[in-house]
Order: structure tokens, then C-alpha cells, then sequence
């Protein structure tokens, strides 16, 4: 072979090298995406500690949810950050503690975008391991910069913050505007009958429910008095976009379809879908087949029906074959309340069912209602059925997930806990700050301490205790499950090591607590 054939031929061999190096880098990469599981976010809204017959329920059943809990890890111990939704919905896509940012208070419906455009949330983490990601449901966490035009594309909002595919309410189901949004455009809109929003005065000739009660089909209690909406007065005022109204009989119909779609339509790749489901908040309004099937009302009735959509969605999941690679996180943004703005006979029925479980307090507060709700986390196959006491936080699962992905994560609050979160370990993180309208309490091992707040002990309203005292209260939680015995009178050394610890973390500046005189 002469030397110009020798060069030919190495070159053919290198070339050969090279093709075959790069057919197996792709198939390498083809398997890793393949390998990597599912991930949905089952996210339900005001759903307390003691709402599921897993977690105790009485004058309803969970059957689907339960079956969940019995084959995946059940935690006793599993939090929000916060007691009310939109601090949680924040905590929980960014890993970030709510009482950091100014603004991630309960937003109305017309709420600029509370999260940055540049702040690393869960969706864009997966979508750079190559997950198509997706929303259906509640968002609540703003939209727009400022004045949003809801006649034309909104933006930026959740696409913008890693969502691949979005179907939303933008706030809540009580509140204006009420209609969908898909990918940042209103479903149906008449571009002749444009939509105008205003959450400071209404529209001349708008009826009202505080003006118009013979329109109504569910009278308000409190603060639901503006514009109406297929018989319900809202919070706020709209006008216009009649054809693109929501029927909030089929909301919870409507949400599950999209659900069901995004998984057919994604199921040949990974996936993270947020499904945020807006039972039980009010206006409590039940499909008429659910009317009835709970003891407890409507309330009850709301429950019955997400734990049977619900099952419906985990169905979907097993027929398009992806349920054994999926990872099903399950949990509320706050704790429960009664009643919330609406007159629905869920105080008349609750007859023996304690939606907190025992807890004290609920929606709106410090105490351990406000914020301890049900968290379960299931994968066929993968998580041996335990029942767990780790203290778990919804703030965490942004580096938990980050640690199954392989994916690098920025500093923030979140802490990788998965072991915990699969079940393998039986602790979670050390402590947490617990937050409730910008007040903020302090959870370490089995000790609970609320600093004093001025303010009304309870809520009126909502006849709910908030956690505001005079002084400091200290608990142990594992003693006295429902906080009816102060012991930071008794017990000041245990007091001073927790106000340490959370100042710590927290900041002095969150009250001016040196003026106190602790001994």
C-alpha cells in the first residue's frame, strides 16, 4: 500500500470513528431523556390537614387521593410556607421564602407578574434537562406589568417563567376577570365585546351583588359584592367578555380535559405539569352529580369531586403508559376556612369533621392550621407506601427536583431533601419559617414559636385565630398537637435558642423584638 492510499484510508478510519463517537452521544442522550420520570404538581387550594379520610375526614371520602397516600409516602409533617396562596404558589415555583419579596401578598386579579422573568422557577430548570413543561388551572401570581390589556396577548406571565404550555385562571375563582387564558390569550373573547377590569370602582351601569341581591343564586357574606357573574358576585369589577365567561359548574370538568390532553399530547418525552386545582376555595360550586355526596355541603361536595377528578387524571396517566415513570407531588397552598366570603351552610354542616385535623387555627394564620396541610408524594414502583414524620416544605422541592434531574440550581431557601421526599429518609430540614399575612413564626424540630404581633387575635370574619399576642408563645407540637399550652413563661431558655435561630435566618428587622425584655 503506498503512502497516499495509507493517508486515505486512516482518514476513512477516523471518519468511521467519529460517525460511530457521534450515533452513540445521541442515543446516550435519546436513553437519558427517556430514563428521566415525569413530574406532576397536584396543587389543590384551601384543602386543611384534616380534609382527606387519609388524614382523618368525617362526613366524606377521598378514595382516590387515599389510594395515593397508602401507596406513596404520607407526611404528617409536610408544609406550605405560607397560609395564604399566593406567597405559597411563590414559594413553590421559585424555592424561595415569600416574606423575601415585598409584594408576594394575596394579589388581585389584575396583579402585575409577581415572579422575575429572570428568577429560576421549576419549569425552566426542567425545560433546560429537556422537559416539555406545562400549567392547567389556578396561577394567581400576577400577570402583565401593570395595566393589562386582556383584548390582546398577555404577557409576560407563565410562559414567560418557564412554562411551556399554559391554561389558566389568572387569579381566583372568586375573582374578576373570570375567564380562561390560554398560552397568555383569553379563550372566546368577541373582539366587539372587549373585557375591562377594575378593582377600584365599578362601570356605569354594571350590576352588583351588593346592589342587586334578586340577581343572585349564592348570597355573599363578606367582601364578594361586585360584579356577577353567573349568579355569584365576585371580587372586583369586569364588564364585557360575556361569551368568554367560565361556567363554573364545569370548571372543575374543563380543567381535568386539559390535564388529560397535555398528557397525551406529551407523554413521549418528560414532562412537568403543574395542575393546580381550585377546589375546595370558594365559590364552592360542585358538578350537579356531586351535589350531595358529602355530609358537609358544598364544601364537602368540592372535596368529593377533585379527589374524583383526581382519579380520573391518574387513569389518563396509567392508559398512556407513563404512570409508572411519573413522580406525583400532592399537597394545598394553605390551610382550610369555612366560611370565606359566601354564604354555603359549610359552618351548619361540618357537624364532627375538623378540617384542620385537630390543628389550631387555619386559613390566615400562625398557628398550625394556617400552614400544615396534607403532602403526599407517590411513584408506582419506586416509593415503598410509608407514612412519614420528616418535617417537608413545598419550598423544597425545587432542589429536591433538581437533585433527581441532575440539574444545577442557584442559592435560595430550597433545600434538597429527596431522600426524604422518596421516602429512603426518615428527617427532613432542621427548621422553617412559617408565614401568614407578613407575620412570620418559627417550626425547629418539634417546637413551634410565634413572636408577638399586634392585631386582632381572630378573624371575625372568617372566625379563624391568627396567632397575634402580646408576647412570645412557644409550643411543643409533638406534645400538644393542638397549641393550647404556652410554655414560653416556663421554658425561657428553649424561647431564647429559637428567637436566635430564626433571627438567624430572618433577620432583626422583622420586629423590633430587643425592646422585649426576655429573661
Amino acid at each position: 500500500m503506498n503512502h497516499s492510499k495509507r493517508i486515505i484510508y486512516f482518514l476513512m478510519l477516523v471518519l468511521l470513528v467519529l460517525v460511530s463517537s457521534c450515533k452513540t452521544s445521541k442515543i446516550d442522550k435519546t436513553s437519558e431523556i427517556t430514563m428521566a420520570p415525569n413530574i406532576v404538581f397536584i396543587y389543590l387550594d384551601d384543602l386543611g390537614y384534616g380534609d382527606l379520610s387519609s388524614y382523618g375526614a368525617k362526613g366524606l371520602s377521598t378514595p382516590n387521593i387515599d389510594k395515593l397516600a397508602s401507596g406513596g409516602v404520607k407526611f404528617t409533617n409536610g408544609y406550605a410556607t405560607s397560609a395564604t396562596c399566593t406567597p405559597s404558589r411563590y414559594a413553590l415555583m421559585t424555592g424561595v421564602y415569600p416574606w423575601r419579596n415585598k409584594d408576594a401578598k394575596i394579589l388581585p386579579g389584575s396583579a402585575p407578574l409577581l415572579i422575575a422573568e429572570n428568577q429560576v422557577t421549576i419549569p425552566k430548570m426542567l425545560k433546560e434537562k429537556g422537559y416539555h413543561t406545562g400549567i392547567v388551572g389556578k396561577w394567581h401570581l400576577g400577570l402583565g406589568n401593570g395595566e393589562v390589556d386582556w383584548n390582546k396577548p398577555i404577557t409576560p406571565g407563565p410562559n414567560q417563567v418557564g412554562f411551556d404550555y399554559s391554561y389558566i385562571m389568572a387569579a381566583t375563582q372568586d375573582r374578576v376577570p373570570t375567564v380562561y387564558i390560554d398560552n397568555g390569550s383569553v379563550v372566546g373573547l368577541d373582539p366587539n365585546d372587549p373585557i375591562e377590569v377594575n378593582y377600584d370602582q365599578n362601570f356605569p351601569g354594571q350590576k352588583t351583588g351588593k346592589d342587586n341581591p334578586e340577581l343572585l343564586t349564592m348570597k355573599w357574606h363578606h367582601g364578594h359584592n361586585s360584579s356577577i357573574v353567573n349568579g355569584i358576585p365576585r371580587i372586583g369589577y369586569m364588564k364585557g367578555g360575556e361569551k368568554a365567561k367560565w361556567n363554573d359548574l364545569e370548571m372543575s370538568d374543563h380543567f381535568l380535559a386539559k390535564a388529560q390532553n397535555y398528557v397525551k399530547e406529551h407523554k413521549d418525552k418528560p414532562f412537568f405539569l403543574y395542575y393546580a386545582m381550585q377546589q375546595p376555595h370558594v365559590p364552592r360550586t360542585p358538578n350537579p352529580r356531586f351535589v350531595g355526596t358529602s355530609k358537609l355541603g358544598p364544601r364537602g361536595d368540592v372535596i368529593v369531586e377533585a379527589d374524583w377528578t383526581i382519579g380520573e387524571f391518574i387513569k389518563t396517566l396509567e392508559k398512556e403508559g407513563v404512570l409508572e415513570n411519573t413522580l406525583i407531588v400532592l399537597t394545598s397552598d394553605n390551610g382550610p376556612v369555612l366560611n370565606d366570603g359566601y354564604y354555603d351552610k359549610a359552618v351548619e354542616k361540618n357537624g364532627a369533621h375538623s378540617p384542620t385535623g385537630g390543628l389550631r387555627g387555619g386559613k390566615y394564620s400562625l398557628f398550625e392550621g394556617g400552614t400544615r396541610v396534607p403532602f403526599i408524594t407517590y411513584w408506582k414502583g419506586k416509593i415503598t407506601p410509608k407514612v412519614s414524620d420528616a418535617l417537608v416544605c413545598q419550598l423544597d422541592l425545587l432542589s429536591s427536583i433538581a437533585s433527581l434531574v441532575n440539574a444545577k440550581t442557584t442559592e435560595n431557601d430550597s433545600q434538597n431533601i429527596l431522600s426524604s421526599f422518596l421516602g429512603t429518609s426518615k428527617t427532613g430540614r432542621e427548621n422553617l419559617i412559617l408565614e401568614a399575612s407578613t407575620r412570620t413564626a418559627f417550626r425547629e424540630g418539634d417546637w413551634i414559636m410565634i413572636p408577638p404581633y399586634q392585631g386582632p387575635e381572630i378573624n371575625k370574619e372568617v372566625n379563624i385565630e391568627l396567632g397575634n399576642s402580646n408576647d412570645f408563645s412557644l409550643y411543643n407540637i409533638k406534645e400538644d398537637h393542638g397549641q393550647k399550652i404556652n410554655l414560653a413563661s416556663t421554658m425561657p431558655q428553649k424561647l431564647k435558642e429559637m428567637i436566635a435561630t430564626f433571627e438567624k435566618i430572618r433577620g432583626k428587622d422583622y420586629k423590633n423584638i430587643e425592646s422585649l425584655q426576655l429573661k
